[in-house]
């Protein structure tokens, strides 16, 4: 992996924000988990130091080093100059911000991993983590997600999405799946297949849901996901598991299972 996005190496107390966090990080305490991504998005205090398997930092031929667990990559790196040299690394470091590490590697499906020196291993920041950091954490839920057919029963809803959908020529088809997030409230998540994103075909796709809410029961929180967002878990499992209940087509079938939608098992991310 390239190492990218750098800043400077200045600074003791941003370095150790990050560390306090990774140290309330346990097994199935999520929300210290989310305060340790909180911190690696932040930019007074996200920092890591990632160690380079070959060149210089800043150099075209920089490396970040690669730790795979359970088939999924990581970036290694340490969250401060006295983790450094605790962990003995004799090659060269980068040291870039949460944020530049974040949108460098999640789109090559990396993650990262803090102190793998530390008794116990360190922790490990899945790619879809990394992504949440890049694109905004309060836009993506907090994972890992439980993902299943919805069981609530809402046919007026459905009755009327579809109805509009079919009114609405930018709509392939439509997917549904009950998302319960890590942390915040369970929510219905309708996959919207479109063969057109230009502003005017997204401009009627959001009409289309806006005209179709109306029918859903109050206090159901549903939200929407793009079919094609190759990074997105939600998505990523509607393809898997799912079928349409709404397709233009109707000739539409589901793709092979994909085990784990980007999140190694919980004992290996936290």
């Amino acid at each position: 992996m390239k190492g990218r996005s750098r800043v400077s190496a200045s600074g003791t107390t941003a370095a150790g924000q990050v560390e306090h966090m990774l140290r309330q990080v346990t097994p199935g305490r999520y929300d210290a988990y989310e305060a340790l991504l909180r911190a690696l998005a932040d930019p007074a205090t996200g920092q890591v130091w990632m160690l380079l398997w070959h060149g210089q930092a800043g150099s075209p031929d920089a490396q970040y080093g690669n730790i795979e667990v359970d088939g999924f990559n990581y970036a290694p790196c340490v969250t401060s100059a006295q983790e450094l040299s605790a962990s003995g690394w004799t090659r060269a470091t980068e040291v870039v911000s949460g944020l530049g590490a974040a949108r460098a590697l999640y789109p090559d499906h990396y993650g990262i991993w803090l102190n793998p020196h530390a008794p116990g291993g360190g922790v490990g920041v899945p790619w879809l983590d990394l992504r949440r950091i890049a694109t905004g954490l309060d836009r993506q839920p907090a994972g890992p997600l439980r993902l299943s057919e919805p069981a609530i029963e809402i046919p007026q809803f459905y009755a009327l999405l579809t109805q509009n959908a079919h009114r609405t020529p930018a709509v392939r088809s439509l997917r549904r799946a009950w998302v319960q997030p890590a942390l915040g409230a369970p929510y219905l998540a309708i996959g919207l297949d479109v063969y057109d994103t230009s502003g005017p075909a997204v401009d009627s796709v959001r009409a289309m849901m806006q005209q179709s809410i109306a029918a859903v029961p109050d206090g159901l929180p549903v939200s929407t996901v793009a079919m094609a967002d190759d990074h997105d878990p939600v998505a990523m499992w509607l393809r898997a598991n799912s079928r349409p209940f709404y397709d233009r087509e109707a000739h539409a079938a589901p793709a092979a299972p994909v085990a784990g939608y980007g999140y190694p098992p919980p004992q290996a991310t936290y």
